[in-house]
Order: structure tokens, then C-alpha cells, then sequence
């Protein structure tokens, strides 16, 4: 049994998440990186390379920048819709990823508990006007709104993720066994707030829009590290691609919510920071029954229940 269950989530098969979170989300995340598997990262941290952003703008300067549009191609828009995602080079200055990075490191030092090892933080944006600006930013939306080929998004929730030294593995996972929102309509930009060497742990995708149905008889386990092991078998067994490179100072990528995705150990004394931020095509409703693996979504989508369109004032659309 998973000691960072409750007697609820607990009961049952191991399979069985039918019954919904019953803790907050910073508990959920220590659940969650506990499915990983393999065994503890051991050995001597190293500093990554040093790292000038150069100016840092003030706020109404990384503002301005957030408000321009990024000039998304076809061959990007192509490539997202072939392997699920997308890698792209110069979204956000370096100076004005330190802006948020400073911003969101305050943040996180006045709510969470620094000995947790993966730090998070969500809804910011109703508190930080600046993180309100980066996370409803017609840049970041629009590249949204064109992968997906919609005219607007919505907000699905911002995340401050900080994975810190020493952290280990994220597990493999696909969004849309997280998010209950019914549609394929839904993609997560990932934003490194430094650059992402692989030492420190960045996101790596699983090449192929359908590779998703390899595991999809792959039984998920909410006690202990089988389906994280079970889906490397599996990608190993069929040969899938995987993109686990660096990330540059200013580059992004773009998931969607059938893209399966992993993250390395940080082995290096800085912490990952990242401001994930969720987005989704207007119309889309909540599935039938959300469960455990969807975490506190009411706090994301207040007031929705199953079934019905999201539209909150806490869901604003680009």
C-alpha cells in the first residue's frame, strides 16, 4: 500500500481510481513522483554551466513582450500534430525568464515546505499580476490557439514546478489521464525558466501522435512503480523515439494531452523551475467521473460538474 494514500484512495485494486482526490495538490505530487521507477539517484551534484540572462526587464517591459505574437510556421504546427508535441526555439527572453523566475522563487519560499523535494504552486495568476500577464499572454495563448487550430483557448490552471536537487524521475504519464476535461482538444506549454541541461532533468516526449495506444492496455498501478516500468518496456520493446534533449535559454515546448512524457533526476545544485501553464479549446465539457489521478481539479474549474461545458470566470478565454 502507498503510505501517501488516504483509507479512500487507498481501497481497492491497485488499478482502481474511481473514487476522487481527497488531499490537496502538493500532496498529490508527492504521490504522484512516487510511481516512478528505478532506484534513488545517488552520487555527487554538479553546477550547471553558468548562466548570464543579461537586462532583466521590469514589468510592464516583460508585459509588452508577452503581448506580441510568436510567428508560429506550418512546419511547427505540422510537426506538433505528428508527434505530439513541439520544441520551439525563442518564445521568451533569457532576461525575461529570470523575471518570472525570481517572481515564481518567491512565491514558492512563502507556501511550500522548502524539504520537499518537487515543489508546486497553482491558479498564481489571481495573484501575481505579472504571472496573470505571462499565463494569459496572447504569445503563449496564441501559440496555443495555432497548434491546436482553434481561434481561442481557455485555461485549464498555471503550475509553478520546481523540481529541486537531488529530486528524482517524474514517471511516464499522458495528460489526459490527469485532466478531466473530455476532449483530445488540450495541450500543456511547458516554459523552463534557465536553461535545461539533461543533468537538471527536462522534459522528454515520446515521439508519435498515436504511441499513446501502445500502452493503452498497460495497467496503472496507484500503489507502487509497475505502470512507470511497465510503459519503458514497452517503448523499449516497439522502438519509440524519445526526445529528451536540453532545453535553450528562451526555448519551449508544447504537449498535448496524448503525449506521453517523462522527466530525468536533477542532478545538478540549482532547481528546475518551470511555469507549466494548461490550456484547452473552447466548448470543452468535464468527463462523466473524474477521478483520484485529477488531483484538486475543482479547485481548477470551480463550480463545473461532470458533464458540463467549462466556462468559469477561473477559466478565461484567450
Amino acid at each position: 500500500m502507498n503510505p501517501r494514500l488516504s483509507a479512500a484512495t487507498a481501497a481497492g485494486a491497485s488499478s482502481d481510481v474511481a473514487v476522487e482526490w481527497d488531499r490537496g495538490n502538493d500532496q498529490w505530487w508527492d504521490w504522484y513522483m512516487s510511481l516512478a521507477d528505478g532506484p534513488a539517484p545517488d552520487g555527487p551534484l554538479t553546477d550547471p554551466a553558468p548562466h548570464d540572462p543579461g537586462p532583466l526587464p521590469g514589468d510592464d517591459a516583460l508585459a509588452a513582450e508577452l503581448a506580441q505574437p510568436y510567428p508560429l510556421t506550418a512546419d511547427q504546427v505540422a510537426a506538433y500534430r505528428a508527434e505530439s508535441f513541439v520544441k520551439l526555439p525563442g518564445v521568451l527572453s533569457p532576461g525575461g525568464l529570470e523575471r518570472l523566475r525570481i517572481r515564481l522563487r518567491a512565491m514558492l519560499d512563502a507556501a511550500v515546505d522548502p524539504s520537499v523535494g518537487f515543489q508546486s504552486l497553482e491558479m498564481m495568476w489571481l495573484e501575481d499580476p505579472l504571472l496573470r500577464a505571462a499565463v494569459l499572454s496572447p504569445r503563449i495563448g496564441g501559440i496555443a490557439a495555432g497548434l491546436l487550430g482553434v481561434d481561442g483557448v481557455r485555461l485549464y490552471h498555471d503550475n509553478a514546478l520546481s523540481k529541486e536537487p537531488g529530486a528524482g524521475r517524474t514517471p511516464w504519464h499522458f495528460d489526459a489521464h490527469h485532466f478531466p476535461l473530455a476532449s483530445a482538444d488540450v495541450l500543456t506549454a511547458w516554459i523552463p525558466l534557465q536553461p535545461t541541461p539533461r543533468e537538471m532533468g527536462p522534459l522528454a516526449f515520446a515521439r508519435g501522435a498515436d504511441t499513446w495506444r501502445l500502452v493503452a492496455d498497460v495497467e496503472f498501478d496507484k500503489h507502487g512503480t509497475t505502470y512507470d516500468r511497465g510503459v519503458s518496456e514497452v517503448f523499449r520493446a516497439r522502438a519509440v523515439d524519445v526526445e529528451d534533449g536540453p532545453f535553450a535559454a528562451g526555448e519551449m515546448s508544447f504537449h498535448s494531452a496524448h503525449c506521453f512524457h517523462t522527466a530525468g533526476a536533477n542532478r545538478t545544485t540549482v532547481p528546475r523551475m518551470v511555469l507549466a501553464t494548461t490550456y484547452f479549446a473552447d466548448g470543452v465539457r468535464i468527463v462523466d467521473a473524474p477521478t483520484m489521478v485529477s488531483g484538486d481539479w475543482r479547485k481548477f474549474v470551480p463550480g463545473a460538474t461532470p458533464g458540463a461545458v467549462v466556462a468559469s470566470p477561473c477559466n478565461p478565454l484567450l
